[in-house]
């Protein structure tokens, strides 16, 4: 097995969205923001080689979107799937699965593409996976969340004939490799990849923790809508990845791909930071 990170691109998010309750003049120490009060995001995924599979986790926010939708994320950066994939050597068409933690537009925007009047699978050799109860309240959306799961986005997957479910229940196998953790404080049935590679466990954190920003417990994002769900699950997830030594992937961190966490006075902090590639 064989893991690269994909880097996508950067976005902004407004700030305080982003760390709810927690005042700016905190927050803004790790996470500056600019003169409209948006923060720097990345939309990093992470490719994995496993025999004949070439799995992709999640897969940014695409470029399909209208103009007056990008207005809003103000996208940045150099890299996009396709450079990134071909920097390894492959292309899309390579990609023989795609886990989509949750249905959030910047999570799941890149697996579909607009060509013509169509919408189309973006990976077309590419098996898609959900969970059933993610999928179901997804397409029929809460209004506070419906912002997030976009049709366009959605719909397309299924009536593709390429979408799969997986068992909706924790610690089931993806692959021999790769158990699902399920948590449900930010979104109904989110998956969180649990990965062992080179006799280490990699946790892809997905929303529960978007940054090394995020580490104190009540730094929770107002996007979530379970947020003292989100607080129970981000106090077990980051206990039992000091108790096991995991390495957290960051898919949000706009600087941070990879982190280590110790236990200290102030409950569980950084350890340390690396590249995923320097495993």
């Amino acid at each position: 097995m064989k893991l690269h990170t994909i880097d996508t691109g950067f976005f902004k998010l407004d700030g305080g969205a982003m760390f709810g309750v927690v005042p700016k003049a905190i927050w803004n120490k790790t996470n500056p923001a600019d003169a409209n009060n948006l923060c720097t995001w990345a939309m990093r995924c992470l490719l994995i080689e496993d025999g004949k599979r070439l799995i992709l986790i999640d897969t940014g926010i695409g470029n399909k979107q209208d103009e007056r939708f990008f207005t809003h994320y103000y996208l940045h950066g150099d890299t996009t799937i396709d450079s990134s994939l071909a920097k390894l050597g492959f292309h899309r068409d390579d990609i023989t699965d795609i886990f989509l933690t949750h249905l959030h537009f910047d999570h799941v925007g890149g697996a579909i593409k607009r060509q013509g009047d169509k919408l189309l699978p973006a990976f077309k050799n590419a098996v898609y996976w959900s969970n059933d109860k993610h999928w179901d309240w997804a397409v029929n959306p809460n209004d506070r969340e419906k912002a997030s799961f976009l049709k366009e986005n959605i719909l397309p997957i299924k009536e593709s004939g390429q979408l799969k479910f997986v068992e909706a229940h924790d610690n089931v196998k993806f692959t021999d490799d790769i158990a699902i953790r399920f948590v449900y404080g930010h979104t109904e049935s989110m998956m969180l990849p649990l990965i062992n590679y080179k006799e280490r466990q990699i946790l892809y954190m997905a929303d529960l923790l978007p940054s090394v920003g995020h580490l104190p417990l009540p730094y929770i994002m107002a996007y979530d809508m379970f947020p003292l769900q989100t607080l129970t699950e981000k106090k077990a997830f980051l206990n039992e990845a000091v108790a096991k030594n995991y390495i957290l992937f960051l898919e949000h961190d706009p600087i941070n791909e990879c982190c280590t966490l110790q236990q200290t006075e102030k409950g569980v902090r950084l350890d340390e930071t690396f590249k995923l590639n320097a495993l």
